[in-house]
């Protein structure tokens, strides 16, 4: 039987750096393609898949298994956009937690352990991703963005938990501001890329 390729950008085993993991170890799968493409997006390399080359999904779970790592982020790019069963299927057999990023663009395929749902103004997230979402995280690059960010929060189940990250590039403008929102919105929390302000991947 033909094994399952995606396109990967990258691998690599680190730290989560944002959002409601942050701090945690995990193998990271980034997959190539995207279609959101958000102005101020840190990974536009990643957009067109057919820069990245097809690898087997038996060769990641190797590298996984390899490192020791016991959760795995897929992200992007926009992962939703392949049918993720086969993938997420092999690593909970091997009980590797499986957390998904994503926009919301496209329905979610398998049954990853954790969804980040981050959406954009770019792109309309589907209304079924709201309700499985357990994270979400809005990233704020213009003041106008927290309230954007309660639109989306209405949407979403009362358990989910919910981030407001400044964008890199504005978080010395953006971050003071988002501080002072969540000290009178105590229901919001803070996420900021620690990987970025450490150095790591």
């Amino acid at each position: 039987m033909k094994q399952q390729t995606l396109p990967l950008m990258e691998h690599f085993y680190s730290l989560q750096g944002e959002g409601a993991h942050a701090g945690e170890a995990a193998y990271f799968l980034r997959l190539g393609g995207c279609d959101v493409e958000c102005t101020w997006c840190d990974v536009k390399d990643s957009w067109d898949a057919h820069q990245h080359p097809q690898v087997e999904i038996e060769k990641m779970l190797e590298w996984i298994i390899k490192s020791g790592a016991k959760n795995c982020v897929i992200t992007g790019g926009e992962p939703c956009m392949y049918n993720l069963d086969p993938l997420i299927k092999i690593l909970r057999k091997k009980k590797i937690f499986v957390w998904i990023e994503t926009s919301g663009t496209y329905p979610i395929t398998g049954h990853p352990d954790w969804i980040c749902l981050s959406p954009k103004k770019f792109k309309n997230p589907l209304d079924k991703i709201f309700t499985q979402a357990h994270e979400l995280k809005i990233v704020v690059y213009h003041p106008s963005d927290i309230n954007w960010a309660e639109e989306q929060a209405k949407k979403v189940s009362p358990e989910c938990l919910k981030y407001l990250q400044p964008e890199w590039s504005k978080k010395d403008k953006i971050a003071p501001l988002i501080i002072d929102y969540i000290k009178h919105h105590p229901e919001w929390r803070l996420s900021l890329q620690i990987h970025k302000y450490i150095s790591i991947p």
